[in-house]
């Protein structure tokens, strides 16, 4: 083979491993119930699955696919009910813009949270929060990817420990979601806001530290602990909600 066949080729293998892949994620449906998956994008990223367009039915899952770079959350909305030009509301974790989120959800909610890789720098990182509440547990897990690519989620059911202050309850009598004490009080030493907005006057309560015991490796308040952040590289993940529940 000439030399220059040769450069070219080398030169091509290298450009082929700098090129981000896209990032496949499989949300599964665990729950006893169906679910509406919102989503939010940042950054000007694509929006997946229209912002939520799509219910996952008890034991199903689906498959959305992200470019590099993309950054954007998602979470699970239940109770829901949409007519056929997509009016309509969900019980937890509405959202605006109805079947079709344009914003963020309604606290409370369980939140999974990402930022995809580049070419010029392939770290994934990923991580669950409960800081704005919790409604369903949620269990990530990453596949195939390099790195530490630890498990994050907050898999205990948080409704069980709940507070009766921080309670949402439905018509039937049942515990459907924990508030974030933020949400409860709406004071700045909860709130993280004002006098208390910084990472040294903003400590845990004992609220987020319920939270934080039912759910070590979630964000539980708004200046966790950094560990509570996972990363991984080139890797696809598998987002569970409510998976097997422990405790």
């Amino acid at each position: 083979m000439a030399p220059t066949t040769i450069s070219s080729l080398i030169l091509f293998l290298f450009l082929l491993g700098s090129v981000a892949t896209a990032t496949v994620f499989t949300l599964q449906n665990s729950c006893t119930q169906p679910i509406w998956i919102g989503t939010v994008s940042g950054n000007g990223a694509a929006l997946l699955n229209s912002g939520g367009r799509l219910s996952i039915p008890f034991g199903s899952s689906i498959q959305l696919t992200a470019p590099a770079g993309w950054s954007g959350s998602f979470w699970a909305r239940t109770g829901c009910n949409f007519d056929s030009s997509g009016i309509g509301k969900c019980a937890i974790g509405d959202c605006v813009g109805g079947l079709k989120c344009t914003g963020g959800g309604v606290p409370p909610a369980t939140v999974v949270n990402f930022t995809i890789g580049t070419a010029s720098n392939n770290k994934d990182f990923y991580d669950v929060s409960v800081v704005d509440g919790y409604n369903v547990g949620i269990g990530v897990k990453a596949e195939g990817g390099t790195g530490d690519c630890k498990y994050a989620g907050c898999i205990a059911d948080l409704n069980r420990y709940c507070p009766k202050e921080l309670q949402v309850i439905d018509n039937s009598g049942s515990v459907v979601a924990c508030k974030s004490a933020c949400a409860a009080f709406k004071t700045a030493d909860f709130c993280c806001t004002d006098d208390h907005s910084t990472a040294k006057s903003c400590n845990p309560t004992e609220y987020s530290k319920l939270f934080k015991s039912a759910c070590p490796s979630a964000y539980s308040y708004a200046y966790d602990d950094t560990s509570t952040t996972q990363t991984c590289s080139n890797s696809n993940y598998t987002i569970a909600f409510c998976p097997v529940i422990v405790g």
